[in-house]
Protein backbone atom coordinates (compact mmCIF):
# COMPACT_ATOMS: atom_id res chain seq x y z
CA UNK A 1 0.00 0.00 0.00
CA UNK A 2 1.37 3.92 -1.27
CA UNK A 3 0.89 6.17 1.30
CA UNK A 4 -0.82 9.41 0.11
CA UNK A 5 1.56 12.65 0.22
CA UNK A 6 1.17 16.13 1.10
CA UNK A 7 2.45 17.78 -2.21
CA UNK A 8 5.23 19.92 -1.82
CA UNK A 9 7.47 21.68 -3.69
CA UNK A 10 10.88 20.28 -4.66
CA UNK A 11 13.87 21.85 -3.12
CA UNK A 12 17.44 20.88 -4.36
CA UNK A 13 20.20 20.48 -1.22
CA UNK A 14 23.47 19.26 -3.42
CA UNK A 15 22.78 16.48 -5.17
CA UNK A 16 19.66 15.57 -3.12
CA UNK A 17 15.81 16.06 -4.21
CA UNK A 18 13.64 16.84 -1.60
CA UNK A 19 10.18 17.14 -1.13
CA UNK A 20 7.17 16.03 -4.11
CA UNK A 21 7.44 12.27 -4.50
CA UNK A 22 10.99 11.71 -3.73
CA UNK A 23 12.26 9.92 -0.94
CA UNK A 24 11.84 11.19 2.30
CA UNK A 25 15.80 11.77 3.40
CA UNK A 26 17.33 11.02 6.48
CA UNK A 27 19.52 13.74 8.37
CA UNK A 28 21.46 13.85 10.86
CA UNK A 29 24.07 15.82 12.89
CA UNK A 30 27.56 15.88 13.12
CA UNK A 31 29.08 16.08 17.05
CA UNK A 32 32.50 16.74 17.12
CA UNK A 33 33.54 20.43 16.93
CA UNK A 34 33.17 21.68 13.26
CA UNK A 35 36.91 22.79 12.61
CA UNK A 36 38.24 19.44 13.83
CA UNK A 37 37.99 18.20 10.08
CA UNK A 38 39.70 15.21 11.01
CA UNK A 39 37.27 14.18 13.56
CA UNK A 40 34.90 15.68 11.82
CA UNK A 41 34.83 14.38 8.47
CA UNK A 42 35.76 10.52 9.94
CA UNK A 43 32.48 10.80 11.94
CA UNK A 44 30.62 11.78 8.89
CA UNK A 45 32.21 9.27 6.64
CA UNK A 46 30.47 6.36 9.29
CA UNK A 47 27.36 8.14 8.68
CA UNK A 48 26.94 8.42 5.35
CA UNK A 49 27.73 4.34 5.27
CA UNK A 50 25.16 3.60 8.24
CA UNK A 51 22.55 5.62 5.26
CA UNK A 52 22.62 9.31 6.58
CA UNK A 53 21.99 11.36 2.88
CA UNK A 54 22.27 14.98 4.27
CA UNK A 55 24.45 16.21 7.36
CA UNK A 56 23.95 19.07 9.21
CA UNK A 57 26.71 20.83 11.11
CA UNK A 58 27.08 23.23 13.82
CA UNK A 59 28.68 26.61 13.05
CA UNK A 60 29.71 29.01 16.11
CA UNK A 61 32.26 30.91 14.34
CA UNK A 62 34.69 31.46 11.32
CA UNK A 63 37.39 28.75 11.90
CA UNK A 64 33.51 25.96 11.76
CA UNK A 65 32.61 28.29 8.72
CA UNK A 66 35.99 27.63 6.74
CA UNK A 67 35.87 24.09 7.88
CA UNK A 68 33.18 23.46 5.47
CA UNK A 69 35.38 23.94 2.42
CA UNK A 70 37.91 21.25 3.51
CA UNK A 71 34.81 18.53 4.69
CA UNK A 72 32.79 19.08 1.35
CA UNK A 73 36.42 17.48 -0.69
CA UNK A 74 36.27 15.00 2.40
CA UNK A 75 32.46 13.78 2.14
CA UNK A 76 30.01 12.75 -0.29
CA UNK A 77 26.64 13.82 0.98
CA UNK A 78 25.43 17.21 1.32
CA UNK A 79 25.90 19.93 4.27
CA UNK A 80 23.24 21.78 6.01
CA UNK A 81 24.97 24.63 8.13
CA UNK A 82 23.10 25.34 11.39
CA UNK A 83 23.42 29.12 12.44
CA UNK A 84 22.47 30.95 15.37
CA UNK A 85 23.28 34.71 16.62
CA UNK A 86 25.60 35.25 13.90
CA UNK A 87 24.41 36.06 10.63
CA UNK A 88 27.64 36.99 9.19
CA UNK A 89 28.59 33.25 9.20
CA UNK A 90 25.91 32.21 7.44
CA UNK A 91 27.39 34.34 4.43
CA UNK A 92 30.87 32.85 5.17
CA UNK A 93 29.44 29.36 5.16
CA UNK A 94 27.99 29.68 1.92
CA UNK A 95 31.14 31.46 0.26
CA UNK A 96 33.18 28.29 1.80
CA UNK A 97 30.13 25.94 0.08
CA UNK A 98 27.41 24.95 2.03
CA UNK A 99 24.43 23.08 0.66
CA UNK A 100 21.95 24.86 2.44
CA UNK A 101 21.80 27.18 5.56
CA UNK A 102 19.78 26.59 9.08
CA UNK A 103 18.38 29.98 10.39
CA UNK A 104 16.30 30.09 13.44
CA UNK A 105 13.92 32.71 13.43
CA UNK A 106 14.34 33.12 17.49
CA UNK A 107 17.61 34.50 17.09
CA UNK A 108 18.34 36.25 14.12
CA UNK A 109 15.35 38.26 13.41
CA UNK A 110 16.84 42.17 12.06
CA UNK A 111 15.85 43.16 8.26
CA UNK A 112 18.87 44.11 7.06
CA UNK A 113 20.76 41.14 8.35
CA UNK A 114 18.32 38.63 6.64
CA UNK A 115 18.42 40.89 3.50
CA UNK A 116 22.30 40.04 3.24
CA UNK A 117 21.39 36.71 3.98
CA UNK A 118 18.49 36.08 1.58
CA UNK A 119 21.08 37.69 -1.47
CA UNK A 120 23.70 35.44 -0.44
CA UNK A 121 21.55 32.63 -0.78
CA UNK A 122 20.37 33.53 -4.17
CA UNK A 123 23.24 33.95 -5.59
CA UNK A 124 24.66 30.33 -4.16
CA UNK A 125 21.13 29.16 -5.61
CA UNK A 126 21.10 27.29 -2.59
CA UNK A 127 17.98 26.66 0.28
CA UNK A 128 17.40 27.69 3.53
CA UNK A 129 15.73 25.76 6.39
CA UNK A 130 13.43 27.68 8.40
CA UNK A 131 14.49 26.28 11.61
CA UNK A 132 12.29 26.45 14.97
CA UNK A 133 12.46 25.09 18.39
CA UNK A 134 9.98 25.11 21.04
CA UNK A 135 12.89 26.61 22.74
CA UNK A 136 13.56 29.81 21.56
CA UNK A 137 10.67 30.20 19.68
CA UNK A 138 9.62 34.42 20.14
CA UNK A 139 6.26 35.31 22.13
CA UNK A 140 3.92 34.94 19.09
CA UNK A 141 0.25 35.72 20.14
CA UNK A 142 -1.01 35.76 23.51
CA UNK A 143 0.60 34.45 27.10
CA UNK A 144 -2.47 31.72 26.27
CA UNK A 145 -1.30 31.31 22.63
CA UNK A 146 -0.78 27.33 22.59
CA UNK A 147 3.31 26.04 21.57
CA UNK A 148 1.37 24.88 18.42
CA UNK A 149 0.57 28.00 17.16
CA UNK A 150 3.55 30.13 18.93
CA UNK A 151 5.74 27.65 16.11
CA UNK A 152 3.17 28.44 13.51
CA UNK A 153 2.27 31.59 13.90
CA UNK A 154 6.44 32.49 14.19
CA UNK A 155 7.05 30.05 10.81
CA UNK A 156 4.40 32.16 8.88
CA UNK A 157 6.18 35.37 10.23
CA UNK A 158 9.47 34.76 8.93
CA UNK A 159 7.98 32.89 5.53
CA UNK A 160 6.57 35.85 4.98
CA UNK A 161 9.18 38.41 5.76
CA UNK A 162 11.69 36.31 3.50
CA UNK A 163 9.13 36.20 0.46
CA UNK A 164 8.85 39.58 0.50
CA UNK A 165 12.51 39.35 -0.78
CA UNK A 166 11.46 37.25 -3.62
CA UNK A 167 13.11 33.82 -2.19
CA UNK A 168 11.11 30.79 -2.21
CA UNK A 169 13.94 28.16 -2.08
CA UNK A 170 12.51 27.24 1.82
CA UNK A 171 12.44 24.25 4.05
CA UNK A 172 10.49 24.61 7.56
CA UNK A 173 11.10 22.50 10.83
CA UNK A 174 8.76 23.27 13.86
CA UNK A 175 10.10 20.85 16.51
CA UNK A 176 9.26 20.87 19.77
CA UNK A 177 10.11 18.57 23.06
CA UNK A 178 7.33 16.86 23.58
CA UNK A 179 5.11 14.90 21.44
CA UNK A 180 1.98 16.08 21.14
CA UNK A 181 2.90 19.66 20.20
CA UNK A 182 5.20 18.63 17.74
CA UNK A 183 2.92 16.65 15.50
CA UNK A 184 -0.16 19.30 16.29
CA UNK A 185 2.45 22.24 14.74
CA UNK A 186 3.12 20.10 11.74
CA UNK A 187 -0.36 19.10 11.16
CA UNK A 188 -1.39 22.92 11.25
CA UNK A 189 1.59 24.43 8.48
CA UNK A 190 1.12 21.25 6.64
CA UNK A 191 -2.47 22.57 5.68
CA UNK A 192 -1.39 26.02 5.31
CA UNK A 193 2.24 25.97 2.77
CA UNK A 194 3.48 23.53 0.16
CA UNK A 195 7.33 24.08 1.37
CA UNK A 196 9.22 20.79 2.13
CA UNK A 197 8.94 20.25 5.94
CA UNK A 198 11.72 18.49 7.91
CA UNK A 199 10.85 16.77 11.13
CA UNK A 200 12.07 15.95 14.18
CA UNK A 201 11.52 16.32 18.05
CA UNK A 202 13.72 18.54 19.99
CA UNK A 203 15.44 17.68 23.11
CA UNK A 204 13.73 14.38 23.39
CA UNK A 205 15.89 13.12 27.04
CA UNK A 206 17.30 9.96 27.19
CA UNK A 207 18.24 7.93 24.69
CA UNK A 208 15.56 5.11 25.04
CA UNK A 209 12.71 7.81 25.41
CA UNK A 210 14.29 9.81 22.35
CA UNK A 211 13.91 6.89 20.49
CA UNK A 212 10.20 6.27 21.36
CA UNK A 213 9.30 9.94 21.06
CA UNK A 214 10.89 10.23 17.97
CA UNK A 215 9.26 7.39 16.34
CA UNK A 216 5.23 8.20 17.41
CA UNK A 217 5.69 11.68 16.46
CA UNK A 218 7.50 11.36 13.16
CA UNK A 219 5.50 8.12 12.38
CA UNK A 220 2.33 9.54 12.94
CA UNK A 221 3.45 12.70 10.50
CA UNK A 222 4.73 10.30 7.90
CA UNK A 223 1.49 7.93 7.95
CA UNK A 224 -0.75 11.87 7.94
CA UNK A 225 1.73 12.23 4.44
CA UNK A 226 3.46 15.08 5.84
CA UNK A 227 7.56 15.33 6.03
CA UNK A 228 9.92 15.31 3.35
CA UNK A 229 13.09 14.71 5.58
CA UNK A 230 13.68 13.69 9.29
CA UNK A 231 16.31 13.47 11.67
CA UNK A 232 16.04 11.45 14.92
CA UNK A 233 17.50 13.56 17.66
CA UNK A 234 19.08 11.37 20.61
CA UNK A 235 22.01 12.37 23.17
CA UNK A 236 23.66 9.08 21.80
CA UNK A 237 26.50 9.02 18.71
CA UNK A 238 25.08 10.50 15.64
CA UNK A 239 24.87 6.67 13.87
CA UNK A 240 22.15 5.96 16.49
CA UNK A 241 20.11 8.83 15.02
CA UNK A 242 20.33 7.18 11.27
CA UNK A 243 19.75 3.79 12.55
CA UNK A 244 16.42 4.94 14.38
CA UNK A 245 15.24 6.73 10.99
CA UNK A 246 15.42 4.29 8.76
CA UNK A 247 13.65 1.66 11.57
CA UNK A 248 10.73 4.39 11.08
CA UNK A 249 10.70 4.64 7.86
CA UNK A 250 10.21 0.96 7.46
CA UNK A 251 7.91 0.40 9.94
CA UNK A 252 5.61 3.49 8.22
CA UNK A 253 6.66 1.66 5.05
CA UNK A 254 7.70 4.46 2.93
CA UNK A 255 11.54 2.95 2.20
CA UNK A 256 12.90 -0.13 3.15
CA UNK A 257 16.69 -0.50 3.14
CA UNK A 258 16.85 -4.33 3.11
CA UNK A 259 15.21 -7.80 4.45
CA UNK A 260 12.14 -7.58 6.72
CA UNK A 261 13.73 -9.46 9.33
CA UNK A 262 10.87 -10.32 11.88
CA UNK A 263 11.45 -12.33 14.78
CA UNK A 264 8.89 -13.53 18.19
CA UNK A 265 9.57 -11.81 21.38
CA UNK A 266 10.45 -15.20 23.15
CA UNK A 267 8.36 -16.61 26.02
CA UNK A 268 8.42 -20.06 28.19
CA UNK A 269 7.84 -21.93 25.59
CA UNK A 270 11.32 -21.08 23.27
CA UNK A 271 14.20 -23.48 23.59
CA UNK A 272 17.12 -22.04 21.72
CA UNK A 273 18.49 -18.40 22.01
CA UNK A 274 16.79 -16.38 19.51
CA UNK A 275 18.01 -12.95 20.02
CA UNK A 276 21.21 -14.50 18.68
CA UNK A 277 20.46 -15.48 15.84
CA UNK A 278 18.71 -12.15 14.81
CA UNK A 279 21.67 -10.38 15.94
CA UNK A 280 23.86 -12.30 13.89
CA UNK A 281 22.00 -11.92 11.33
CA UNK A 282 21.25 -8.19 11.36
CA UNK A 283 25.12 -7.95 11.60
CA UNK A 284 25.92 -10.16 8.61
CA UNK A 285 23.13 -7.55 6.66
CA UNK A 286 24.79 -4.58 7.79
CA UNK A 287 28.33 -5.44 6.67
CA UNK A 288 26.83 -6.86 3.16
CA UNK A 289 24.60 -4.35 2.36
CA UNK A 290 20.96 -4.94 0.89
CA UNK A 291 19.62 -8.23 -0.84
CA UNK A 292 16.39 -8.00 -2.67
CA UNK A 293 14.86 -10.18 -4.91
CA UNK A 294 14.38 -9.79 -8.61
CA UNK A 295 11.26 -7.99 -8.09
CA UNK A 296 12.43 -5.55 -6.00
CA UNK A 297 10.07 -6.08 -3.39
CA UNK A 298 12.49 -6.73 0.23
CA UNK A 299 12.95 -10.19 1.59
CA UNK A 300 10.37 -11.07 4.38
CA UNK A 301 12.46 -13.27 6.71
CA UNK A 302 10.95 -14.57 9.72
CA UNK A 303 12.38 -16.53 13.05
CA UNK A 304 10.29 -17.85 15.41
CA UNK A 305 11.26 -19.91 18.32
CA UNK A 306 8.26 -21.90 18.90
CA UNK A 307 5.90 -24.22 17.33
CA UNK A 308 2.71 -22.34 18.13
CA UNK A 309 2.33 -19.42 15.82
CA UNK A 310 6.18 -19.68 14.21
CA UNK A 311 5.15 -22.45 11.96
CA UNK A 312 2.40 -20.07 10.36
CA UNK A 313 4.70 -16.77 10.73
CA UNK A 314 7.38 -18.88 9.04
CA UNK A 315 5.44 -19.74 6.42
CA UNK A 316 3.75 -16.56 5.13
CA UNK A 317 7.72 -15.11 4.60
CA UNK A 318 9.64 -15.60 1.89
CA UNK A 319 12.15 -17.59 4.39
CA UNK A 320 11.52 -18.55 7.78
CA UNK A 321 12.39 -20.66 10.43
CA UNK A 322 10.35 -22.15 13.43
CA UNK A 323 12.14 -24.07 16.22
CA UNK A 324 11.68 -26.81 18.39
CA UNK A 325 13.74 -27.83 21.02
CA UNK A 326 17.66 -27.54 19.04
CA UNK A 327 16.50 -27.56 15.60
CA UNK A 328 14.03 -25.73 13.62
CA UNK A 329 12.08 -26.55 10.36
CA UNK A 330 12.65 -24.42 7.39
CA UNK A 331 10.26 -22.86 4.94
CA UNK A 332 10.91 -20.98 1.61
CA UNK A 333 7.92 -19.48 -0.08
CA UNK A 334 5.46 -21.38 2.30
CA UNK A 335 6.54 -24.79 1.95
CA UNK A 336 8.83 -26.47 4.30
CA UNK A 337 12.11 -27.63 2.73
CA UNK A 338 13.98 -28.98 5.78
CA UNK A 339 15.45 -28.96 9.35
CA UNK A 340 18.07 -26.56 10.65
CA UNK A 341 20.20 -26.80 13.34
CA UNK A 342 20.31 -23.67 15.81
CA UNK A 343 24.06 -23.56 14.87
CA UNK A 344 23.94 -23.06 11.29
CA UNK A 345 20.66 -21.35 11.48
CA UNK A 346 22.04 -17.37 10.72
CA UNK A 347 24.32 -19.01 7.92
CA UNK A 348 21.60 -20.88 5.91
CA UNK A 349 19.11 -18.30 6.63
CA UNK A 350 21.86 -15.79 4.00
CA UNK A 351 22.56 -18.33 1.99
CA UNK A 352 18.83 -18.43 1.14
CA UNK A 353 18.71 -14.47 0.62
CA UNK A 354 21.52 -14.48 -1.06
CA UNK A 355 20.01 -17.24 -3.97
CA UNK A 356 17.13 -14.92 -3.96
CA UNK A 357 19.05 -11.61 -4.73
CA UNK A 358 20.50 -13.33 -7.21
Amino acid sequence: MILPRNKTKVIKVGNVLIGGKNPIVIQSMAKFKTSDVEKTARQIKGLQDAGCEIIRVAVKDSADAQAIKKLKRAIKIPIVADIHFHWKLAIECIENGADKIRLNPGNIQKDEEIKQVVSALKHARIPLRIGLNSGSVRGAGSRKTSMPDKLVESAFDYIKRIEKLKFYNLVISLKANNVRDTVEAYRKIAKQCDYPLHLGVTATGSPAKGVIKSSIAIGALLLDGIGDTIRVSLTEPPVKEVEAARCILEAVGVRQFGPDIISCPTCGRCEVDLSEIVKELEKSLLMTGDRRPATGKPIKVAVMGCVVNGPGEAAEADIGVAFGKKEGMLFKKGKPAGKVSFKDCAKILLKEMEKMHD
